[in-house]
């Protein structure tokens, strides 16, 4: 009896991926991406985001990581500031590094010895205009945060234009303490700075955390009678400044009003109402009614 011939397995055929040819489907609220920065609406091919989607999550993603780990280059930014006719002071938290300044908030927001002695020295030198302890209206802070692209981008031309407004409030003259330049620094870092300078006011610029669509945004913060122990609640605050969101233009405005009704009013924060338009800067002709409640009349 013969041998049946051996049959031959069949020939395995590879499986297509429901993906690799899948025609990308546009969201029907597409229109909706000329309003915002937000990811929405992106689409998708198959069950996955569209590749130009995907690539584009990953570059602003690195983007953003970039800005958090941007060194602070203090010399340019004390460069600027001389071109403008602005003194400044070169200092540094107690966070001795980038590692140490991210997992220790803390410290961030002390300036070191050698930034205190820095201080103490400014302040003791003899100041013929104002006598051996000068004492000022305004103190300005220029630190990293957690974003020194923002500062490097915005910055000094937002003390540039500030300063302008200030200059023209002819009936009360501002004095301004040099500039605080500090790197690994806090928001709070400016409190114990504007005290040492004997500061009516202290505005901390300061390059706000990274999102994915703004690795660029810068914060100012504004505390009245600056002094170490300072909550939030005592700071008013002007975020997202920066070409793709406040103006520099808008965000002098509505520094420049708040550093007005701060001194008229003695006071920040929670205490004082920042009534001005939300794009523009400018002071509303009348304080915005809350819409839970009813009107006068």
């Amino acid at each position: 009896m013969s041998a049946e011939p051996p049959v031959s397995p069949p020939l395995l055929q590879p499986l297509a991926s429901p993906f690799s040819s899948a025609p990308e489907t546009a969201s029907p609220w597409a229109a909706l991406r000329q309003f915002t920065d937000a990811r929405l609406a992106l689409g998708r091919a198959g069950h996955s985001l569209p590749t130009a989607a995907h690539l584009a999550f990953q570059l602003a993603h690195a983007q953003a990581r970039d800005a958090v780990h941007l060194p602070f280059d203090l010399m340019g930014i004390d460069a600027e500031l001389q071109a403008l006719g602005l003194e400044s002071l070169l200092l540094h938290s107690a966070a001795l590094d980038r590692a140490t300044y991210l997992q220790r908030p803390d410290l961030g927001r002390q300036l070191d010895a050698a930034s205190r002695q820095t201080l103490a020295r400014w302040v003791s030198q003899p100041h013929p205009a104002r006598g051996v302890a000068p004492a000022f209206d305004l103190a300005w802070v220029i630190a990293d945060g957690l974003s020194a692209h923002a500062v490097h981008q915005n910055a000094v031309a937002l003390v540039a234009a500030t300063m302008q407004r200030l200059r023209q409030d002819v009936a009360a003259a501002w004095t301004v303490a040099p500039i605080a330049l500090v790197e690994q620094g806090r928001v709070a870092v400016g409190d114990a700075i504007g005290q040492s300078l004997s500061a009516q006011a202290v505005v901390v610029l300061i390059g706000e955390r990274p999102g994915l669509s703004s690795p660029d945004s810068l914060g100012a913060y504004l505390s009245w009678a600056p002094r170490v122990g300072l909550s939030d609640a005592n700071r008013n605050c002007i975020s997202n400044i920066r070409p793709a969101g406040l103006s520099i233009d808008a965000a002098a405005t509505k520094l420049h009003y708040l550093l007005e009704q701060a001194r008229l009013r003695q006071c920040s924060g929670v205490a004082l109402k920042d009534e001005t338009d939300p794009l523009t800067g400018l002071a509303t002709a009348a304080p915005h009614g809350n819409f839970l409640l009813p009107g006068p009349g």
